[in-house]
């Protein structure tokens, strides 16, 4: 029996792991002289009782699962069980971290290459999924069909129709989900959020945010040799995922190739869709059977900053409007209330295009954005400096402790205390919804190159079966 609070047994009774204890250890103290039990054991000594610690799994093992991974094998509230990756290596290499975590302890951490073999143990209360993108989905769903509680990197989908699907059966099996957004709990940031959203901007008329093309990623030296194989130029300068075929290489000895594709279209080994360089640690993003670009690297953490703030993280934009046919020089969002998400290549592109924020001002950093309203204008981006903004007084209002960000968050703790009280986390599988879906809608209007009409609450583009029949796709497997 796991940690959950209450576990269904083979007859369907109520039966806590708490009740279970106490009736064995009754039964034990019958027949058995009484033994000395260590501290550590009853949770003394400010540790945490086994029975009280919520076991974990984590599936993806590569540069940021190897984060997460370390994360929680310090966590003594924590109990890590098993590990899955398709790649031996990266296992065994995680193997280490953990048994270095566990070294003055009795813990073991068992490894698995298959995902499904660990839905089938009942003393696992929750799955950490750091997958490729293209796996988010369908790991989620199955563990929350297990019974298990989910901790999911963002982008929790690569589709919108498949980002709907997670968030019903989370809901139908009543489980606790968070998607990987860690900005919002930044407490810089959140206090930022909560200012713009509760009005101390006045009406917000405009934000921005980055969408970069693919000449970053794609342009390194890694991808030169094959620049006979596309348009280079073309590719380079695409916004969105690119479908490319690789040429075939040997599979590693270890990695299961055919795993790894799972429910993607299929593409022969190629080293730079597995390879983690640093930086640029999702190789595979930048195509579009694997990942979903900007959206994957950046985008889906802006987004959830930005419709929090702007209190429409359980909604989303009703219109698209493309560059080619409309008044404005990006790609642009437009919310039912009239707010304007603009899309810029770069933060110059704010003063230079769009002329919204003073020609002085220190616009630097990523995973957030720059709103813009009827009193004043203020950043929320980490990774660039302090945060920025004007009129002065707007500090002031905002009651910041500092303008400088602590990368520090307590969004596993938030998943953990949830999944001990069964309250709501902080970022819950319909908020990371929505914020994929900004970045698949996005994606779905550059394809097309044209404006779109969208509806948030039926999660479709009305009268457009072009646009619709992109809201899906269909799996392999």
């Amino acid at each position: 029996m796991s940690h959950k609070a209450r576990e269904k047994t083979a007859k369907g009774r109520d039966f806590s792991r708490r009740t279970f204890m106490h009736k064995t250890a009754a039964v034990a103290g019958t027949f058995a002289m009484p033994t000395i039990i260590p501290a550590s054991a009853l949770g003394a000594d400010g540790q945490v009782a086994p029975s009280n610690r919520i076991t974990v799994a984590q599936s993806g093992l590569g540069v940021m699962g190897n984060g997460h991974t370390r994360r929680l094998a310090y966590d003594p509230s924590v109990q890590m069980l098993a590990i899955c990756d398709v790649d031996r290596v990266r296992l065994e290499a995680t193997r280490s971290v953990v048994a270095e975590a566990y070294a003055n302890s009795n813990k073991g951490c068992d490894m698995y290459t298959d995902y499904r073999e660990i839905l089938a143990r009942d003393d696992i209360d929750a799955m950490v999924i750091v997958t490729p993108d293209h796996w988010h989905t369908p790991q989620a769903m199955d563990a929350a069909k297990a019974g298990k509680d989910v901790y999911c990197e963002k982008p929790i989908s690569v589709t919108v129709d498949e980002g709907r699907q997670l968030v019903q059966t989370v809901r139908r099996y009543n489980r606790i989900f968070q998607t990987g957004t860690q900005y919002r709990s930044m407490p810089t940031i959140r206090k930022i959020c909560n200012f713009v959203r509760g009005g101390g901007l006045g009406r917000v008329k405009s934000v921005f945010t980055l969408w970069q093309t693919l000449a970053g990623p794609m342009g390194a030296g890694r991808f030169k040799p094959y620049a006979e194989l596309m348009d280079w130029e073309a590719t380079l300068r695409s916004y969105i995922p690119v479908s490319l075929d690789l040429p075939g290489e040997p599979v590693p000895e270890g990695l299961d190739w055919e795993r790894w594709v799972g429910p993607a279209a299929w593409h022969p080994y190629n080293h730079l869709y597995h390879t983690n360089p640093k930086p640029g640690v999702v190789p595979w993003a930048w195509c579009r059977e694997f990942g979903v670009g900007a959206s994957t690297w950046y985008h889906s953490h802006a987004a959830d900053i930005i419709q929090y703030a702007l209190g429409m993280e359980e909604s989303g934009p009703v219109e698209l409007i493309h560059p080619k046919d409309g008044p404005y020089p990006t790609l642009t969002m437009r919310y039912a209330n009239g707010t304007l998400l603009h899309l810029v290549e770069n933060w110059e592109d704010v003063k230079r295009l769009y002329h919204a924020v003073p020609d002085d001002a220190r616009l630097a950093g990523n995973f957030g954005g720059i709103f813009v309203g009827d009193k004043g204008w203020v950043t929320s981006m980490t990774t660039g400096g302090p945060i920025e903004g004007g009129p002065e007084d707007i500090f002031e209002a905002m009651q910041l402790k500092t303008r400088d960000v602590d990368m520090g968050n307590n969004h596993h703790e938030n998943w953990l205390e949830c999944i001990r009280t069964r309250e709501r986390p902080s970022t819950d599988a319909e908020l990371g919804h929505r914020s994929a879906s900004l970045g698949h809608l996005t994606i779905i209007a550059y394809q097309l190159q044209r404006s779109l009409t969208w509806d948030p609450a039926a999660e479709t583009f009305p009268g457009d079966d072009t646009a619709n029949r992109l809201l899906k796709r269909t799996k392999r497997i």
